[in-house]
């Protein structure tokens, strides 16, 4: 079980994000020599709790507009613009495009050129993709970590 302070909110019914997870993230959206208060960390998770229920309840405001039961893609990118983030669309788009194609075979336990992974070659790929979405944000500055090479496959 979570210790209840390993998430950032006020109560469980709040709606929170996992800490440790949150605070990995913008330790490796910032340069090595750069420290983060714990209080500015706190503040960082709690704006990004914010956006996420402004987006959410924006994207249901659509969402209802079009007599719609589900949230769908296309909601949130209507939220985004009427909320004044239009600058995000593309960049959301394309990420939401690329999380299909990678995701498509995930149930059947296969990626889409159809090879099974192992559990070490889904985190390296995962680790990929991580490091692609930083160099996105950082506007292609960042270069992808790549994965260690496998030592039982050299000769």
């Amino acid at each position: 079980m979570m210790d209840p302070m390993d998430i950032v909110g006020k109560s469980k019914e709040d709606a929170s994000l996992p800490k440790a997870t949150m605070t990995k993230i913008i330790k490796e959206m910032l340069p090595p020599d750069v420290r983060v208060a714990r209080d500015a960390q706190d503040l960082l998770i709690e704006c990004c709790v914010e956006f996420i229920n402004l987006i959410s309840s924006e994207s249901n405001e659509v969402c209802g507009r079009e007599e719609k039961r589900t949230i769908a893609p296309e909601h949130v990118l209507k939220a985004l613009e009427v909320l004044g983030f239009s600058e995000y669309i593309e960049e959301v788009y394309a990420a939401y495009e690329q999380h299909k194609v990678e995701t498509m075979d995930l149930r059947s336990g296969k990626w889409s050129n159809g090879a099974e992974m192992t559990e070490e070659e889904a985190l390296a790929e995962q680790q990929r993709m991580f490091a692609e979405a930083r160099a996105r944000m950082n506007g292609g500055m960042a270069t992808p970590k790549q994965p260690e090479p496998d030592q039982s496959l050299e000769n």
